[in-house]
């Protein structure tokens, strides 16, 4: 983001002068003039600032909430029968953050240029998905950007919530689970070794679950580094395990085979290849193409596999339903809904009421895990504590009634 300071008449001939913050001098005049005002100087000035955002890599990125807006924008300007040009140069210049604001400049400077909306999204990989890029494109050759960029809102929006519900739904287990580890953590490392020497200093018979309770804390304390160590050291194999080829696949299996939340990541994952199909296809875009555009898109290394194989299975000639239904990740019903979008000619259909079908069956099942989840854990987190304490305090009940 950048400082303007500029001249200008108003349009009664009054001199204006003042300062403006824009990401660059082309988005300067353009909200100047929406203003009313001739620009007789502008000047750049440097930005006022931290530098913050330049450092951290996450600060930079673009979020798909402002994505989804953005799309319904773009939607309202077309049918507004405002140019692409002028659409993006506005969005430019009403941008929520610099970061979204700097690459619609740079997306309007690429389409004035000459370039194709979809090429000049293309260039934002990041922002846009191969998905995106790919409806746009279907948009211009059909000649309804509008409809098609009305579409991509609806569907990042759905995407958006269906995967916000599920990931958030795992906030309040974590924190009870965390909360359980460090509470459990310092009464074994502060408070049980003190009351552990009172009860082997009175030389009475100690129970056999507090010399568990007492050994646990021991062994705690005495390696606690090295615990620590092996967790971080832990931690960093499997994050760079998770880089490779074979950890993707692998951490993609394991995700999909643990209980319950497996479940729900595979419903998650079902609704998004039928979701994504569906827009294709009423888009125009080809069954074929569609399943490798959603290949690209899908994120999980197993149904990314399986797009792929069926895609190639699918150019040799081979139904789409016969393609998947050599696949036990893909279930019996989306195989035979498949079956009569093929014979019924409405595939996309179809598979929009197999994508509806999934959602529901996603936002139940995350429903019913966060009611069943919560009470478990609370109860868990309670007789933990009391197990523990109770493994102390009996002993230590026991020796008061013997004096």
């Amino acid at each position: 983001m950048a400082v303007f300071t500029y001249s200008a008449l108003d349009q009664n001939g009054n001199k204006r002068e003042g300062s403006i913050d824009a990401v660059n001098m082309d988005v300067a005049i353009a909200a100047l003039q929406r203003r009313g005002l001739i620009i007789s100087q502008i000047d750049e000035q440097a930005a006022q600032g931290t530098g913050l955002s330049k450092n951290v890599s996450f600060l930079n990125r673009v979020k798909n909430s402002d994505v989804v807006m953005l799309s319904r924008q773009i939607t309202t300007l077309f049918e507004a029968q405002v140019s692409a040009l002028r659409a993006f140069r506005l969005l430019a210049a009403e941008a929520r953050t610099p970061v979204l604001g700097a690459k619609l400049t740079e997306i309007a400077n690429d389409i004035q240029s000459g370039a194709g909306i979809s090429a000049a999204l293309s260039k934002h990989p990041d922002m846009f998905s191969p998905f995106y890029v790919n409806m746009v494109r279907a948009g211009e050759e059909s000649g309804k950007l509008d409809e098609t960029f009305s579409f991509l809102a609806d569907y990042l929006d759905r995407n958006y919530e269906i995967t916000t519900k599920a990931r958030n739904a795992l906030i309040y287990p974590a924190f009870i689970l965390t909360t359980f580890i460090v509470v459990m953590g310092l009464m074994l490392t502060l408070v049980i070794p003190n009351l552990a020497e009172m009860l082997t200093g009175v030389g009475q018979t100690i129970p056999i679950y507090t010399k568990v309770v007492i050994g646990l804390s021991s062994f705690l304390r005495n390696y606690i580094i090295l615990i620590l160590l092996l967790l971080g050291a832990g931690a960093i194999f499997i994050y760079r395990y998770s880089k490779t080829a074979k950890g993707i696949e692998t951490l993609s299996r394991a995700r999909l085979e643990m209980p319950v939340i497996g479940g729900i990541y595979e419903k998650i994952y079902l609704s998004r290849i039928s979701d994504n199909l569906s827009t294709m296809l009423k888009s125009g875009i080809q069954i074929l193409r569609g399943i490798e555009i959603t290949a690209s898109v899908v994120e999980d290394a197993t149904y990314e596999r399986i797009l792929k194989a069926a895609a190639e299975d699918v150019k040799g000639g081979m139904p789409v339903s016969d393609a998947f239904r050599k696949y036990p990740e893909m279930p019996g019903i989306v195989v035979a809904m498949m079956k009569i979008g093929e014979e019924t000619g409405n595939m996309g259909q179809i598979l929009e009421t197999m994508a509806r079908f999934y959602r529901r069956e996603v936002n139940n099942a995350v429903d019913t895990m966060v009611d069943l989840i919560e009470p478990i854990m609370i109860v868990g987190l309670a007789v933990g504590v009391a197990v523990l304490l109770a493994s102390v305090l009996i002993p230590i009940y026991n020796i008061a009634s013997a004096f």
